[in-house]
């Protein structure tokens, strides 16, 4: 038996001897990354980190399964981009509900959208999925999840293309990584302090930060700081998809049954 985690590796034959209760959706976009990484970064990446935490974790829980990656997300701000590839975020929600609903007829209550480009927002689709269904929809940003010990990764702040991304794609696809064209990533302030603080947020049209899409500085980016980053974040949602995977759903889940 190949794989069985991984549901474009696994028969019919294959399927029919598990029993999943956990799917995990990994969701990128088609956009660029600098000048020097692959338009693909987000589907490459994201579709990494999801079968190497499914597969972590079927080791110890054996009912959690990969689901092919949306190659698509929304990219509205950088379509001035050759050949970005936009999807509203209402198409993009149509899409995973269906998929989510697909997966609650075979049984499937816990899914968990692993998403790989920022431009993507499922908050709203989670709320709206939990008052319609007895579904129970997880959102995950994978490179958010080592945040917390960002500093000990990396020396530059990183938004877009920058010291992070790159060196997380000079650890997994390194042959599509050129160096040589990568630029500095500096971007034009905006004019507001309320905006420059943060305490008012706008969408970003790309293509009036830089003439090369990005946000950060990649020069710094190695293949050992990459890989370093992601054992830390497989690490911790291969953890969750096991304790996700172990967790029956009662009428308090996922919250605690027992509290005071």
């Amino acid at each position: 038996m190949n794989d069985p985690w991984d549901l474009m590796a696994s028969s019919l034959h294959c399927i029919t001897q598990q029993q999943y209760n956990v799917a995990v959706l990994p969701i990128g976009a088609t956009e660029a990354h600098n000048c020097h990484l692959p338009e693909g970064q987000d589907v490459l990446l994201a579709t990494h980190v999801a079968r190497r935490c499914c597969q972590m974790a079927w080791d110890q829980c054996q009912s959690v399964v990969c689901l092919p990656t949306l190659p698509y997300g929304v990219d509205c701000n950088l379509m001035s981009f050759p050949l970005a590839i936009h999807v509203s975020q209402a198409t993009l929600d149509a899409i995973v509900r269906d998929i989510v609903l697909s997966l609650r007829h075979h049984g499937i209550r816990k899914v968990v959208l692993l998403n790989g480009h920022g431009g993507n927002d499922f908050v709203p689709f989670a709320r709206q999925m939990q008052a319609d269904s007895d579904v129970h929809v997880f959102l995950c940003n994978w490179w958010k999840v080592g945040h917390d010990r960002y500093d000990e990764f990396f020396e530059q702040p990183d938004d877009h293309a920058g010291e992070l991304e790159t060196s997380v794609a000079l650890a997994v696809c390194p042959e599509l990584v050129d160096m040589a064209v990568a630029k500095d990533g500096q971007v034009r302030p905006f004019r507001f302090e309320a905006l420059r603080q943060g305490w008012v947020t706008t969408s970003r049209d790309f293509s009036r930060l830089n003439d090369h899409c990005a946000v950060g500085d990649p020069r710094h980016a190695t293949a050992e700081k990459g890989q370093a980053y992601l054992d830390l974040v497989c690490d911790r949602i291969s953890a969750f998809l096991i304790e996700l995977a172990q967790t029956p759903i009662d009428e308090h889940f996922p919250h605690v049954s027992n509290w005071a």
